[in-house]
């Protein structure tokens, strides 16, 4: 019946975590019934100017995670589609980024058994990254993500960036087939390698990168408000892609991109029945979590930082599932995994966009230019066929400058050792192992440094002043021989901390003279298993030397964990309850003290006096008083 008992009420407590703050699997019916003229001019313009930026960014994402170009504007459209009928924020554009991308051509490029399958298991792999997106949305775990530090991304960005920047120089400079692959795996390789292949440096692909970038610049300086990747990648596909295309000798053989037919656009299903499925699942399963958590780690950032100037409230839960519902389409339309981009975000917001349904308009835009392109087949104008890739190399590096915030990275060096420690890290990480490794060593440096601080509970000495009041030990007030020690405990007591808990009281209970602990638990919080279990050791131990503990001052919250995990019973061990005798007492909100008061009288029962010398234990290492 015990047993049946526990199941129900853990079962209950599941029921009651689902219900709380639900994700809703269509937030977009209450923006339709509200939908009027006006913002559907306004969506429709800024989706025009997202969708110019979102088709060059597309095509170069593409070309970094070394995947045809195809796989970057499918993803492109189809999440921009499919994620605003799921997302929380309503000005949020989700696609392929730069940090994903590389993530991408990072695991591929140390996985050479897999890279000349990475079309093939690109469907399974999106797949995978939305069932986890998915899942971590209806078990809430978007909340955590709270709890990775900034100095964590901040530092990984930079490092990808870093990383983009190298890998892009092989196009630019014309050394793709001089640079051995296999020593360009790792970023020192590939370093040396380039500086090795500089000689063979190709000058016509410098001059169509260099000439690309200058009119980039010049946009960015004398044209702020154009999209200025985008016309600077139109800009020299019209000219060097034309001047490729006819053969002129000096641009003879130059690289460009494959133009993408109606057939490449077709659904593209991922193969689940077949004998290998399960160790390809194997294969990709740290990527797919990877890119999982940095696309829902990309995103909630995204949407705190529109909230912060739009003034909306963030869900960001409701968001993860956007993104889960996005890549779950782009697997089967066939693209790359989706992210939240801040770019075509920002720009979304800036350029006017009312309500969600202007993402949905982007896709339907690109999703248009997509068909566009490949019909131009067809026509015998392959569109993509003119786009040079040293000229999108250079836009690329270009763009990857702009993620160094170097105003972040000051913040972060500046403010702390433990944040400062962790860029650090997570930046060298990103540089020497494979980025879908990188960001969990950088995520496992910051909880390991926040574990270390939050794991210390302060113990407080405490004295009854002459007139009988609760107050904190004076230095210079001389401390009486104690019967009774009074210990006041303040901080997390969650799983990192019990050891230590439990070792600074068994510390105390080694002087001879005190028979009696009262702790006092008022400003105690997070309680879990591990620190319970340690509580129930201190009080056996305590009981097999002939000493009694009480707990004074508990919170509900602590007397709910003690009740339902069953330490109770062993605390109020040898109480006789229908006398009233207990060993807990509950915190009085308007008299704090009266728990600790009662407390005392019961340790004065246990040494059978009614006056017995008190002292309270004393940290030295912390000086603020109780709240």
């Amino acid at each position: 019946m015990k047993i049946l008992r526990t199941i129900t009420r853990a079962s209950r407590d599941v029921r009651d975590f689902f219900v709380a703050e639900r994700v809703v699997l269509a937030p977009f019916a209450k923006d339709l019934k509200s939908y009027d003229l006006l913002k559907f001019r306004h969506d429709a313009w800024a989706a025009a100017n997202v969708t110019v930026l979102a088709l060059a960014q597309g095509i170069a994402f593409a070309a970094i995670a070394g995947l045809p170009v195809v796989y970057g504007i499918i993803s492109t459209a189809v999440a921009a589609f499919v994620a605003p009928l799921f997302a929380g924020s309503r000005h949020t554009i989700l696609g392929p980024t730069n940090a994903t991308a590389f993530m991408l051509f990072s695991f591929f490029s140390v996985n050479p058994a897999l890279a000349g399958r990475s079309g093939e298991l690109m469907p399974l792999l999106v797949l995978m990254v939305g069932m986890i997106a998915t899942a971590g949305a209806l078990l809430k775990v978007a909340d955590l993500l709270q709890y990775v530090s900034r100095s964590v991304l901040v530092g990984y960005i930079s490092g990808a960036a870093v990383l983009i920047m190298v890998n892009q120089l092989k196009p630019l400079l014309g050394l793709t087939d001089r640079v051995d692959s296999d020593a360009a795996s790792t970023f020192v390789g590939l370093v040396l390698g380039l500086v090795w292949a500089l000689p063979q440096t190709h000058w016509v692909s410098l001059l169509i990168g260099g000439s690309t970038l200058l009119v980039f610049m010049a946009l960015r300086r004398w044209r702020p408000a154009w999209p200025a990747f985008a016309v600077a990648l139109l800009i020299s596909s019209v000219v060097f892609g034309s001047l490729i295309r006819s053969g002129a000798s000096l641009f003879r053989g130059e690289e460009t991109f494959a133009t993408f037919g109606f057939r490449d656009l077709m659904l593209k299903m991922p193969h689940l029945l077949r004998a290998d499925i399960f160790a390809d699942i194997s294969a990709l399963l740290s990527i797919a979590v990877a890119i999982a958590f940095l696309a829902s780690l990309e995103n909630t950032l995204m949407a705190k930082t529109l909230a912060s100037k739009t003034g909306d409230r963030t869900d960001v839960n409701q968001d993860m599932l956007a993104v889960g519902m996005a890549n779950f389409a782009s697997a089967i339309a066939g693209g790359m995994p989706a992210s939240g981009s801040l770019t075509r975000s920002m720009l979304n917001h800036e350029s006017g966009a009312r309500t969600r349904f202007s993402s949905l308009f982007s896709g339907l835009y690109t999703m248009a230019f997509a068909a566009l392109i490949a019909a131009s087949v067809g026509w015998g104008l392959p569109l993509i066929d003119y786009v040079p890739k040293a000229g999108l190399a250079a836009l690329v590096i270009a763009l990857s400058f702009s993620l160094f915030n170097l105003r972040n990275v000051r913040i972060c060096l500046r403010s702390t050792a433990d944040d400062a420690a962790v860029l650090v890290i997570t930046f060298i990480s990103t540089l020497l192992a494979p980025l879908h490794v990188a960001i969990f060593i950088g995520v496992a440096v910051s909880i390991t440094l926040f574990l270390r601080k939050a794991s210390r509970p302060f113990l407080i000495e405490y004295e009854f002043s002459e007139a009988g009041e609760l107050r904190e030990m004076g230095e210079k007030r001389q401390r009486p021989i104690p019967a009774i020690s009074i210990v006041h405990v303040e901080g997390d007591l969650f799983f990192g901390a019990a050891e230590l808990f439990r070792t600074q009281i068994q510390r105390t209970v080694t002087d001879p003279a005190i028979q009696v602990i009262i702790l006092r638990l008022k400003n105690a919080r997070h309680l879990d298993a591990t620190s319970v279990m340690a509580l129930e050791d201190l009080i056996l131990f305590m009981r097999q030397r002939g000493r009694h503990l009480i707990v004074s001052g508990a919170t509900r919250d602590v007397y709910q964990v003690l009740k339902k995990s069953g330490i109770l019973v062993t605390l109020q061990d040898g109480c006789d309850r229908a006398a009233g005798e207990s060993n807990l007492f509950l915190t009085n909100p308007r008299n704090p003290n009266l728990s600790t008061r009662a407390a005392l009288k019961r340790a004065q029962q246990f040494i059978g006096t009614e006056k017995a010398d008190i002292r309270i234990f004393y940290d030295p290492n912390h000086q603020t008083p109780p709240a």
